[in-house]
Protein backbone atom coordinates (compact mmCIF):
# COMPACT_ATOMS: atom_id res chain seq x y z
CA UNK A 1 0.00 0.00 0.00
CA UNK A 2 0.66 3.45 -0.65
CA UNK A 3 0.64 6.74 1.24
CA UNK A 4 2.18 10.08 1.45
CA UNK A 5 4.99 8.12 3.48
CA UNK A 6 6.05 5.80 0.98
CA UNK A 7 5.37 1.99 0.90
CA UNK A 8 3.86 0.06 3.61
CA UNK A 9 2.53 -3.45 4.09
CA UNK A 10 -1.51 -3.74 4.17
CA UNK A 11 -2.92 -4.87 8.05
CA UNK A 12 -3.27 -8.20 8.57
CA UNK A 13 -6.93 -8.33 8.68
CA UNK A 14 -6.76 -6.76 5.05
CA UNK A 15 -4.15 -9.82 4.12
CA UNK A 16 -6.22 -12.58 5.83
CA UNK A 17 -9.29 -11.70 4.14
CA UNK A 18 -7.82 -11.41 0.83
CA UNK A 19 -6.10 -14.80 1.73
CA UNK A 20 -9.58 -16.19 2.75
CA UNK A 21 -11.21 -14.52 -0.64
CA UNK A 22 -9.02 -15.97 -2.91
CA UNK A 23 -9.37 -19.59 -1.05
CA UNK A 24 -13.06 -19.68 -0.59
CA UNK A 25 -13.17 -19.95 2.60
CA UNK A 26 -14.67 -18.07 5.61
CA UNK A 27 -12.69 -16.25 8.31
CA UNK A 28 -13.27 -14.20 11.32
CA UNK A 29 -11.58 -12.76 14.44
CA UNK A 30 -10.96 -15.37 17.18
CA UNK A 31 -13.24 -15.47 20.26
CA UNK A 32 -10.76 -14.26 22.64
CA UNK A 33 -10.94 -10.64 20.43
CA UNK A 34 -14.25 -11.21 19.95
CA UNK A 35 -15.04 -11.01 23.91
CA UNK A 36 -12.77 -8.14 23.83
CA UNK A 37 -14.61 -6.37 21.20
CA UNK A 38 -17.65 -6.88 22.83
CA UNK A 39 -16.30 -5.87 25.92
CA UNK A 40 -16.73 -9.49 27.91
CA UNK A 41 -13.41 -9.38 28.70
CA UNK A 42 -10.57 -6.72 29.82
CA UNK A 43 -7.82 -9.11 28.08
CA UNK A 44 -6.61 -7.90 24.60
CA UNK A 45 -4.93 -10.05 22.98
CA UNK A 46 -1.10 -9.73 21.69
CA UNK A 47 -0.96 -11.62 18.95
CA UNK A 48 -3.50 -11.87 15.88
CA UNK A 49 -5.37 -14.88 15.51
CA UNK A 50 -8.27 -15.76 13.19
CA UNK A 51 -10.64 -18.74 12.76
CA UNK A 52 -11.32 -20.13 9.35
CA UNK A 53 -13.27 -23.02 7.42
CA UNK A 54 -9.66 -24.25 5.83
CA UNK A 55 -6.87 -25.69 7.18
CA UNK A 56 -4.68 -24.42 10.05
CA UNK A 57 -1.70 -22.04 9.15
CA UNK A 58 0.78 -19.33 10.12
CA UNK A 59 1.37 -16.28 8.26
CA UNK A 60 4.75 -13.95 8.76
CA UNK A 61 4.16 -10.43 7.86
CA UNK A 62 7.56 -8.90 8.02
CA UNK A 63 8.41 -9.61 11.84
CA UNK A 64 4.69 -10.16 13.04
CA UNK A 65 2.89 -13.39 13.00
CA UNK A 66 -0.78 -13.80 12.21
CA UNK A 67 -2.28 -17.41 13.31
CA UNK A 68 -5.30 -18.79 11.04
CA UNK A 69 -6.79 -21.36 13.16
CA UNK A 70 -9.41 -24.19 11.44
CA UNK A 71 -12.93 -24.11 13.47
CA UNK A 72 -15.73 -26.01 12.76
CA UNK A 73 -18.30 -24.59 10.78
CA UNK A 74 -20.80 -23.64 13.85
CA UNK A 75 -18.77 -20.90 15.03
CA UNK A 76 -19.30 -19.59 11.49
CA UNK A 77 -23.58 -19.89 10.97
CA UNK A 78 -23.94 -16.26 12.25
CA UNK A 79 -21.69 -15.07 9.96
CA UNK A 80 -18.90 -12.15 10.86
CA UNK A 81 -21.27 -9.22 12.54
CA UNK A 82 -21.89 -8.66 16.12
CA UNK A 83 -23.96 -12.57 16.48
CA UNK A 84 -21.25 -14.40 14.85
CA UNK A 85 -18.76 -12.62 17.00
CA UNK A 86 -20.86 -13.40 19.99
CA UNK A 87 -21.12 -17.19 18.91
CA UNK A 88 -16.94 -17.00 19.21
CA UNK A 89 -16.69 -15.09 22.33
CA UNK A 90 -18.95 -17.67 24.24
CA UNK A 91 -17.45 -20.69 22.82
CA UNK A 92 -14.05 -19.10 23.73
CA UNK A 93 -15.04 -17.81 27.50
CA UNK A 94 -16.13 -21.27 28.40
CA UNK A 95 -18.61 -22.92 30.83
CA UNK A 96 -17.66 -21.13 34.18
CA UNK A 97 -18.10 -17.23 32.11
CA UNK A 98 -21.40 -18.55 30.22
CA UNK A 99 -23.94 -16.57 32.51
CA UNK A 100 -22.47 -13.50 32.84
CA UNK A 101 -21.47 -13.08 29.38
CA UNK A 102 -24.75 -13.62 28.09
CA UNK A 103 -26.22 -11.19 30.68
CA UNK A 104 -23.33 -8.63 29.35
CA UNK A 105 -24.70 -9.91 25.77
CA UNK A 106 -27.96 -8.81 26.12
CA UNK A 107 -27.13 -5.58 26.89
CA UNK A 108 -24.72 -4.36 24.42
CA UNK A 109 -25.57 -5.97 21.34
CA UNK A 110 -28.25 -3.88 19.11
CA UNK A 111 -31.61 -5.82 19.78
CA UNK A 112 -31.38 -7.03 16.26
CA UNK A 113 -28.27 -9.01 16.36
CA UNK A 114 -29.46 -10.21 19.71
CA UNK A 115 -32.56 -11.30 17.96
CA UNK A 116 -30.38 -12.96 15.46
CA UNK A 117 -28.08 -14.69 17.80
CA UNK A 118 -30.76 -15.86 19.88
CA UNK A 119 -32.59 -17.93 17.52
CA UNK A 120 -29.92 -18.60 14.92
CA UNK A 121 -27.50 -19.91 18.10
CA UNK A 122 -29.26 -22.07 20.13
CA UNK A 123 -29.56 -25.17 17.70
CA UNK A 124 -25.73 -24.58 16.67
CA UNK A 125 -24.65 -24.45 20.39
CA UNK A 126 -24.54 -28.52 22.21
CA UNK A 127 -24.10 -29.10 25.65
CA UNK A 128 -23.40 -25.83 28.19
CA UNK A 129 -23.66 -23.43 25.39
CA UNK A 130 -27.22 -24.16 24.50
CA UNK A 131 -28.10 -25.58 28.19
CA UNK A 132 -26.82 -21.78 29.38
CA UNK A 133 -28.35 -19.51 27.18
CA UNK A 134 -31.72 -21.47 27.69
CA UNK A 135 -31.32 -20.98 31.47
CA UNK A 136 -30.37 -17.29 31.72
CA UNK A 137 -33.35 -16.30 28.92
CA UNK A 138 -36.75 -17.28 29.04
CA UNK A 139 -39.05 -17.91 25.87
CA UNK A 140 -41.43 -15.50 26.99
CA UNK A 141 -38.38 -12.59 26.07
CA UNK A 142 -38.53 -14.15 22.54
CA UNK A 143 -42.04 -14.59 22.06
CA UNK A 144 -42.34 -12.28 18.97
CA UNK A 145 -39.36 -14.00 17.53
CA UNK A 146 -40.18 -16.26 14.21
CA UNK A 147 -37.96 -18.63 13.34
CA UNK A 148 -36.67 -18.64 9.10
CA UNK A 149 -35.45 -21.43 7.27
CA UNK A 150 -32.47 -19.38 6.21
CA UNK A 151 -30.91 -18.44 10.22
CA UNK A 152 -30.71 -22.37 10.75
CA UNK A 153 -26.93 -23.29 11.39
CA UNK A 154 -24.75 -25.54 8.77
CA UNK A 155 -24.16 -27.47 11.46
CA UNK A 156 -27.58 -29.42 11.61
CA UNK A 157 -26.06 -30.60 7.91
CA UNK A 158 -22.57 -31.10 8.70
CA UNK A 159 -23.54 -32.94 12.02
CA UNK A 160 -22.13 -32.26 15.41
CA UNK A 161 -19.61 -30.81 16.41
CA UNK A 162 -17.77 -29.77 19.52
CA UNK A 163 -14.84 -27.30 20.66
Amino acid sequence: MSSRFGVRMPSAEKVVQALAAQAGEMVAPHGGSAANALGLTQQVPIREVYVTTGRTRVLKLGRAEVVIKHAPVWMFSLGSGAAGAAVRALAWMGPAHAAPSLKKLRRTLPLKEWRAWFVGAPPCLYGWRRRSAKKRFAPDQTRNIRRTPDIYCAVNIVGRQSL
